[in-house]
């Protein structure tokens, strides 16, 4: 039986920077032993199954892959299904966000960066709202993403410690996951 994870590699194809493209993440990923490797966006997000006799931690595997042989250092946060599934299901924030592309979900790296940011919760940030679950963050910002004040702080907070994708492509992920042939 195999195991469907989610890679979230963080900072490729923003800008110019660390160009990355799909086909060959695909391949790459593919190449490490993994399966049904789908990839969503262009912004690195990668579902894939994991065989029962795999070795090694995926993220490490894929991020050592990805520096030695396309030349890219990105951090990469792994979550399995039911990781993502807690994801989706932890967040407090759907009645506030009516704009899928202004709800960021910020997942830790480490479920132990999730302490990194905790202390931003106990501040109003109207318009703005802060929630924090096991495995991320959930920042609505109602003026939009560039203006928000609550941003830049989870970001200081967090520094490399978290990667950010919005509410749509969290759920887009989600029904990737779902659509894996077990």
């Amino acid at each position: 039986m195999t195991d469907t994870r989610v890679a979230l590699i963080r900072g490729i194809n923003v800008g110019r920077a660390k160009r990355v493209a799909m086909a060959e993440l695909r391949a790459l990923v593919e190449g490490l032993g993994y399966g049904d490797v789908r990839t969503l966006l262009n912004s690195g997000n990668v579902v894939f199954t994991v065989p029962p006799k795999s070795k090694g931690e995926a993220g490490a595997r894929i991020e050592e892959a990805m520096t030695e042989k396309l030349g890219v250092s990105a951090r990469i946060t792994v979550l399995t299904a039911a990781e993502l599934a807690t994801v989706v299901a932890e967040n407090s924030l759907l009645e506030a966000a009516d704009n899928p592309s202004r709800l960021l979900v910020n997942v830790f790296i480490k479920p132990e960066d999730r302490a990194r940011i905790e202390p931003l919760a106990a501040q109003d940030w109207a318009p703005d709202a802060l929630a924090v679950g096991s495995r991320a963050a959930y920042l609505w910002c109602a003026g939009g993403i560039l203006e928000s004040k609550l941003v830049l702080a989870a970001n200081r907070a967090l520094g490399d410690g978290a990667t950010a994708r919005n509410w749509a492509t969290i759920t887009k992920l989600q029904s990737l996951v779902e659509a894996t042939p077990v």
